[in-house]
């Protein structure tokens, strides 16, 4: 397989090489990130159009796949939560899948993402994807180089065949830089909430640092096609990564508002004391500590 020309610039540079922001001062901390209360509002508004994004892909058929990847800490799972909190869950599914089984690795690479990918009116949020062979498995081992570049090969061809078929594919990198995933790391081990967060994978990936960023501008070589490109996500700053990958696929996907419209409630029938309930005392309640 022939390399690649060209190879893109490292997430410490991702920053820097972004256009910048719109937003100005007023709106942020004096760190340069955005103000809690300016980032919900306009969070709220984006989750108003997502829900009418939401209704047109339902209403009209349509098959959406979204991929998160980046490194670790570097924010994917906060923006997949953001866009699916205020969505119908079978309309909006989110797919994390896990170590493969023995069986699942005797299977075709892409068998068990195939699984996952939606019917009609499914928009189906991956984090981490059929990536993760050129990521960390190229980087830990995982893989050997015959089936790494085989994906290389195949990958693109893939995603291809998913397009013709119908299929919307949008691909999104969230770009940390190396001091940001450490302060985000130590939070991780001080806060009890987020420890969880914190994997023994993660704790190896602070050493390969330099692995991780010659296997992400590797894939993006062989993978950044026209049809399904990436899209990088400067992510230092938490709050406007979100609203700028939410409002970019909002972007993507021209859609119509099909919510249903404000409508009045019709009056209940009057209540029929006909009806005797059971007396409360046989049921078992939840003991009120708060």
């Amino acid at each position: 397989m022939e390399e690649p020309a060209v190879q893109l610039s490292d997430d410490d540079d991702a920053a820097a090489a972004a256009p910048g922001p719109r937003i100005g001062a007023e709106h942020r901390n004096k760190k340069g990130k955005l103000k809690r209360a300016f980032y919900e509002e306009e969070l709220s508004k984006l989750q108003i159009e997502l829900a009418k994004l939401q209704s047109y892909i339902k209403n009209r058929g349509l098959k959406v796949v979204v991929i998160f990847e980046g490194r670790d800490a570097a924010g994917k799972g906060g923006v997949i939560k953001r866009i699916a909190e205020r969505l119908n869950p079978r309309v909006c599914r989110i797919v994390a899948l896990g170590t493969p089984t023995e069986r699942e690795k005797t299977q075709w690479y892409f068998q068990r993402y195939v699984e996952q990918l939606p019917a009609a009116g499914e928009m189906v949020l991956f984090d981490r994807s059929w990536y993760n062979r050129a990521g960390v498995e190229r980087v830990m081992g995982f893989c050997g180089e015959d089936e790494y570049l085989e994906f290389l090969r195949s990958c693109p061809e893939f995603e291809r065949m998913l397009i013709r078929s119908g299929i919307i594919l949008l691909k999104y990198w969230f770009s940390v830089s190396r001091g940001e995933q450490e302060r985000r790391f130590q939070d991780r081990m001080t806060d009890p909430k987020k420890r969880w967060k914190l994997s023994d994978m993660d704790l190896e990936s602070r050493l390969k640092w330099e692995d991780y960023s010659k296997a992400k501008d590797d894939m993006f070589a062989y993978t950044d096609i026209k049809q399904a490109p990436w899209y990088v996500v400067p992510a230092d700053d938490k709050r406007a990564a979100r609203l700028n990958c939410i409002s970019h696929i909002l972007d993507q996907i021209p859609y119509e508002d099909l919510t249903r419209p404000e409508i009045e409630l019709p009056p209940r029938p009057e209540e029929r004391q006909t009806y005797v309930r059971p007396p409360l005392h046989d049921q078992t309640f939840v003991e009120q500590r708060y």
